[in-house]
């Protein structure tokens, strides 16, 4: 991780066209004066501080720029609409104040604008309406205030977030769609033309008009209302004190891993059965709102025995703590551990869109996955994406930790989504460290799930990061086929499914997921269900290593270059092996031209 300033000469570098530096501890403050070519600006997630610079109209070709969750300050420039070539533009969790430029018209090529968690005030410019890009809108969690804009109907949006504001009047009539569920929440001022699909008051309801009441029914209802209220606050007090006397062990210990913005007791309060969101077999996880601007966490309740041996408790806050400092961008955050002498409370950052099993393997079902627009099936550049980063997560683990990181539960699951389908691994439940990177480390227990689990680590405890890659393999499998890990057929997994399909000299192509299987996308999906195999050979050996899978799928997703695209291996060749040959056999070769 990266930290202290940026070398002036290097924002003027001549041939600077790109700057990626997110994830880091960088500070200082943004120049008046880029590289002219400069097109691609990211550098989220640092502490960046200072304005927006007037300069910033001189950044010309600038097409993407990132500057999420820093210190930036003051307003936010007229000068930054002379920006026409904008693409991306995303200032959200920052400390930008003052009103959004009214003159936004020539971001005519803007297709993402967010501008979340700030505390800009004003209206919302109607000229927004007139970007005909634009399709992804978050404004949330500001001081916004005043009607929306009826222009902003005219979008075609797949992401709206305008929650937490101060916003009022009627929303638009194109927005009374369930898609928008979740697009105004906490705007108290705001009302709905009727209330079947947005959950919002109803504007100018006749019931309303019609409730005037006398002052002495008034009176009568107030004085009601207030005695209900302390009678219930006088049960409430009878069962706390009555439940403290028979748990009065149970005080709840917080150990934070990073700054936080809520209490233990907010958490507490949100574990209710409308804020479950699932369950198994070790606990229950839960969505909890912990503050009004609309900042959501996922809390992991993990039961555990009333009377916890000491040496136990503090095996397990050592594991926690040495997870919790595990910073990357493709690993979801742990933010701190709640615990008493009963169960632990794991509290990490909520993904919108859930787990990745839910949308290969549930997209048929009723879903609320997401408070955005739910498409019913991934495409394949998703697919893609969410391959290579949930690679980027484990090869980080794998030989950037020291000691390495085995996770040993790598499951579709288990791999989580952000808002924009990014992947994140999750659930280190059952991970451990090994000593020596390379050198098998012995488990006391067998852990995974049927399907993901490697042939040996079904019969012996002496395991290495190769586990992972055979699960890792299994969901490239998933991605490529649509199929279930545990749904090969009607008596294999879906690993020994593939490689019996090239066994018995069957097409890869009949293999692949027909949903969205398309010509163009053809030569990559047969090439990532080719790495699926290779990370599912039997000897762990045999099987690449993360960092090889994952430079496998960088050049897999490398962009088309002047209609072009470049050469990449598909699979590594897997020497003196019979699995190879059949590929080999069938196919030509591991290697593949794309």
């Amino acid at each position: 991780m990266l930290s202290g300033n940026i070398p002036t000469g290097m924002w003027t570098a001549p041939n600077l066209t790109t700057v990626l530096m997110s994830n880091n501890s960088l500070t200082g403050k943004l120049p008046e004066k880029m590289s002219s070519v400069l097109s691609r600006l990211e550098m989220r997630d640092n502490r960046f501080s200072g304005n927006i610079p007037t300069g910033v109209s001189s950044w010309t070709g600038l097409k993407v720029f990132d500057a999420g969750n820093n210190l930036f300050s003051g307003a936010v420039p007229r000068e930054l609409t002379a920006l026409s070539s904008l693409m991306t533009l995303s200032l959200d969790q920052n400390q930008l104040t003052g009103s959004l430029p009214s003159d936004i018209v020539s971001w005519e090529s803007l297709a993402t604008l967010n501008f979340s968690r700030n505390q800009l005030s004003g209206t919302i410019p109607e000229k927004l309406g007139l970007l005909p890009g634009l399709t992804a809108l978050d404004l949330s969690a500001n001081q916004l205030s005043g009607e929306i804009p009826d222009q902003l109907g005219r979008l075609k949006l797949n992401q709206f977030n305008l929650s937490s504001n101060h916003l009022s009047g009627e929303i638009p009539i194109v927005f009374e769609n369930s898609a928008y569920e979740g697009s105004f929440l906490d705007n108290r001022g705001l009302c709905a033309p009727s209330s079947e699909a947005i959950k919002l008051p109803i504007c100018n309801s006749e019931s309303r008009k019609s409730s005037k009441l006398s002052s002495k029914s008034l009176a009568l209802i107030l004085s009601l209302g207030i005695l209900l209220c302390l009678l219930a606050f006088s049960i409430l007090v009878i069962m706390v004190r009555g439940y403290w006397k028979r748990n009065g062990d149970s005080i709840w210990k917080l150990n934070p891993f990073q700054r936080l913005n809520f209490t233990v007791s907010k958490i507490i309060s949100g574990l209710t059965e409308s804020n479950l969101i699932g369950s198994g077999g070790s606990g229950k996880v839960y969505r909890v709102p912990v503050n009004r601007n609309g900042d959501v966490v996922a809390v992991k309740k993990i039961w555990r025995n009333k009377n916890l041996e000491e040496k136990l408790e503090k095996e397990f806050l050592a594991e926690v703590k040495i997870l919790s400092s595990i910073r990357h961008a493709n690993i979801v955050k742990l933010m701190c551990c709640i615990s008493s002498q009963t169960s632990k409370l794991l509290v990490y950052e909520y993904l919108d869109n859930r787990s990745l099993d839910r949308w290969l393997h549930r997209r048929n079902r009723p879903s609320n996955l997401s408070r955005s627009v739910h498409h019913v099936a991934l495409d394949w550049p998703k697919r893609l994406r969410i391959a290579v980063g949930a690679a980027r997560g484990l090869s980080y683990m794998h030989h950037d930790c020291v000691p390495p990181v085995v996770h040993r539960d790598v499951k579709s699951s288990n791999i989580l989504l952000d808002s924009d389908f990014n992947a994140k691994i999750a659930d280190f439940g059952l991970a451990k460290m090994l000593v020596k990177q390379g050198e098998p480390a012995t488990m006391s227990s067998v852990a995974g799930s049927f399907g993901y689990m490697a042939p040996e680590y079904a019969h012996t405890t002496r395991v290495n990061e190769k586990i992972d890659v055979y699960s890792f393999g299994v969901i490239l499998l998933e991605l490529t086929t649509g199929r279930e890990a545990n749904d090969g057929d009607e008596h294999t997994a879906l690993a020994e499914w593939a490689w019996r399909h090239v066994h018995e000299e069957n097409a890869i192509a009949d293999a692949l997921d027909q949903d969205v299987k398309e010509p163009c996308y053809l030569d990559e999906m047969c090439s990532v269900f080719k790495l699926g195999l290779s990370c599912t050979e039997r000897l762990p050996a045999n099987r690449p290593s993360m960092k090889v899978v994952l430079q496998i799928l960088l050049r897999c997703s490398r962009p088309v270059i002047n209609g072009e695209k470049t050469d990449y291996v598909a699979a590594p060749l897997l020497k003196n092996s019979k699995r190879e040959r059949i590929l080999e056999d069938k196919n030509g070769s591991l290697a593949t031209n794309v």
